[in-house]
């Protein structure tokens, strides 16, 4: 017959929990996810306060063995991120013909890239910040929609257009 669950209270958040029975003679914080933040952070307090401990990560030898990691590891703080295979299409807003200007002549787009993003790192940046995405994609197609509302509040041209 296995041991009844002792009770304790969470040094955390003070409820009190059942400890599990595997460990429960030392366990002394409850399964909450912010309680075992607690737990883990009063754990490595109290291995960073041992003596052996203290200089763990520090001196000449302990930057050799990370710099021996990074040569064994290039890349590793590179982006793993793939790309989206399938995005989702951008819906573009049909434009009102009361409130489109008579003068915008009907026009194609030129690549991006002759517009904007090889001339202004900046709005590019500024457009990743507004879309939340740093796709060369998602910037294209978000700048064609701006350029295409603001041509159709001033109406003007787009630079590529054919007249």
């Amino acid at each position: 017959m296995s041991a009844k669950p002792r009770r304790r209270k969470c040094l955390s958040c003070r409820h009190v929990f059942c400890a599990d029975p595997r460990n429960g003679h030392h366990q002394r914080y409850c399964s909450k996810p912010l309680c075992r933040k607690a737990s883990k952070k009063a754990s490595q307090r109290r291995w960073k306060r041992k003596p052996e401990n203290r200089a763990y990560d520090c001196g000449p030898d302990r930057v050799e063995q990370v710099r021996a990691w990074r040569r064994r590891n290039p890349g590793y703080w590179k982006s793993k991120h793939e790309p989206i295979s399938n995005p989702q299409p951008i819906d573009f807003q049909s434009v009102n013909p009361d409130q489109r200007s008579r003068n915008a002549t009907p026009h194609q787009l030129s690549p991006l890239r002759d517009l904007c993003l090889e001339q202004s790192p900046a709005f590019v940046g500024l457009i990743s910040m507004v879309t939340g995405s740093t796709l060369r994609d998602d910037i294209a197609a978000t700048t064609r929609q701006l350029l295409l509302k603001g041509e159709n509040i001033l109406g003007l041209q787009s630079p590529g257009a054919t007249p």
